[in-house]
């Protein structure tokens, strides 16, 4: 099964499928028909591998040049 609008960071993924979940724990219905599993974990995932949640990934400042002039001498 191929994975659609999915983010790259393993991390990034763990974060918001877990948010997901954590929304269908308090009583969020699934946007998704008929769930293979009743787990809030695994719809949340097949959610999102559906295509079904959005989500936007906050942008990395370079900060290469910071990073040398905080480093300890």
């Amino acid at each position: 099964m191929a994975l659609r609008n999915v983010p790259d960071s393993q991390f990034a993924y763990v974060v918001i499928v877990s948010r997901r979940a954590r929304q269908l724990m308090i009583g969020g219905r699934p946007l998704i028909d008929n769930p293979r599993s009743r787990k809030t974990s695994r719809i949340a995932e097949e959610e999102l591998q559906q295509g079904f949640l959005e989500y936007e990934l906050p942008e990395v400042p370079d900060g290469s040049e910071e990073g040398e002039s905080k480093r300890r001498k």
